[in-house]
């Protein structure tokens, strides 16, 4: 882990040094790069969450089947509570991609 730390920072102080971006782009490019990881971080943690989530119904089905029914019923409104998350995650990253505000402009104009 301290090898990949290094070796990003050092990447960092290269991309870092070059004097051809702009401030805006700059901006605009570590908007992507946040985006993508929050996503990324988003859809790991309901992954977990979703498997977790089905592993306890099917435990409980297992368990006592007779609840199988309402647990499966219970597992599906979970679910779609976590998958809602990802989805807002999803939304806040278009709109630091496309709606910035920190930017004057957009990443793509369309004129």
């Amino acid at each position: 882990m301290k090898k990949i730390s290094l070796m990003f920072f050092a990447c960092l102080a290269f991309a870092l040094a070059d004097d051809g971006i702009a401030g805006q782009e700059f901006i605009a490019a570590l908007s992507i790069v946040g985006a993508v990881i929050g996503l990324g971080i988003a859809a790991l943690g309901g992954g977990i969450g979703m498997g977790h989530t089905a592993a306890a119904a099917i435990s409980g089905t297992a368990r006592n089947p007779a609840l199988g029914s309402k647990l499966q019923a219970t597992m599906f409104i979970a679910i779609a509570l976590i998958e809602a998350q990802v989805i807002y995650t999803l939304v806040f990253a278009i709109i630091a991609i496309f709606v910035n505000p920190f930017v004057n402009y957009g990443l793509f104009q369309f004129s």
